[in-house]
Formats: C-alpha cells, sequence, structure tokens
C-alpha cells in the first residue's frame, strides 16, 4: 500500500470541503454494505464521500458524483458481486471506476468475492494491491483504511 500512501499524501491541494475517500460501489449495494463500509469509517475519523448521503434530492447525479471524484483523496472501489455485475453492463459504477483508474489514485476492497473474478472483469483494477474482507474482518480493513489515509493527524 506504500504506492497508494504515497500518491494520497501528494495530493493536498483539494477543495476546502474535501474527502479522504470516494467510496465508489454498486448500487444494489448502497443500503449494505456500502452504508456499513462509509459508517465504521466516519467512526474512525475518515472523511467519505458516499452518494448515499452526498446527493441532495433534485441534484444531477452524474454531476455530483464528479465533483465528489474532484473533492476526494482516494478512491476506494467496493468489489461486490453486484459491482462486478454493473460493471459487465456498463453504468455509473463503470464511470466512476474508469475516472479513479485514470487518476491511478485508489484501491479496491473485495467482499463476497474473489480477485480472480474481479480480474476476468477489470484486470487494471485486480492489479492493484487491495484488501480481502474474505481473508480479514471488516473491522480490520476500516482500520487499515483508516491508518492508510488519515496520516496527517498521527
Amino acid at each position: 500500500m506504500t504506492p497508494v500512501r504515497n500518491a494520497i499524501e501528494s495530493r493536498t491541494q483539494l477543495p476546502p470541503e474535501s474527502y479522504d475517500v470516494f467510496l465508489c460501489h454498486a448500487w444494489d449495494d448502497r443500503r449494505g454494505i456500502a452504508t456499513e463500509l462509509h459508517d465504521r469509517l466516519q467512526t474512525q475519523g475518515v472523511s467519505v464521500w458516499f452518494s448515499e448521503k452526498n446527493i441532495i434530492l433534485g441534484q444531477p447525479f452524474l454531476r455530483e458524483i464528479d465533483k465528489g471524484l474532484a473533492k476526494s483523496r482516494v478512491g476506494l472501489v467496493l468489489v461486490t458481486p453486484a459491482f462486478l455485475e454493473r460493471i459487465r453492463s456498463g453504468g455509473v459504477s463503470e464511470k466512476e471506476l474508469s475516472a479513479l483508474l485514470a487518476r491511478d489514485l485508489l484501491f479496491p476492497v473485495i467482499y463476497k468475492t474473489t480477485f480472480d473474478e474481479l480480474r476476468n472483469v477489470s484486470p487494471l483494477l485486480a492489479s492493484r494491491n487491495g484488501l480481502d474482507a474474505n481473508e480479514d474482518p471488516l473491522e480490520d480493513i476500516v482500520t487499515k483504511i483508516a491508518e492508510l489515509v488519515t496520516f496527517e493527524n498521527s
């Protein structure tokens, strides 16, 4: 994770209202694991841009996502079976992933799937160092993410 940390540390010139993490997830996961991950990260002092919390009714969805991407230091891609399906079929998750890959500031968190399954859909994302909830409890993953992105406070 050292290259990711170095990239995060170099990205200090953000707008005043900025976020440690942009949470990229499948729409189907928004009320389940994505919300749980968001809430746990917030508890650890990580500021998270999360569509469910940051897009107010009536706002243009894609434009707000675009602003969230610009205001975030790093992208956390929550890779679930639903996310893999959304990437295969196109849509908003695919657009977010493309933007994050272009910035080179992202890491995957695998949940209820595998890196091999991810590799079949997105070899570029699967080539990144990431965290695997099949191997480590979500609580440990959240702690690792918090340590990675809140370096200024330590």
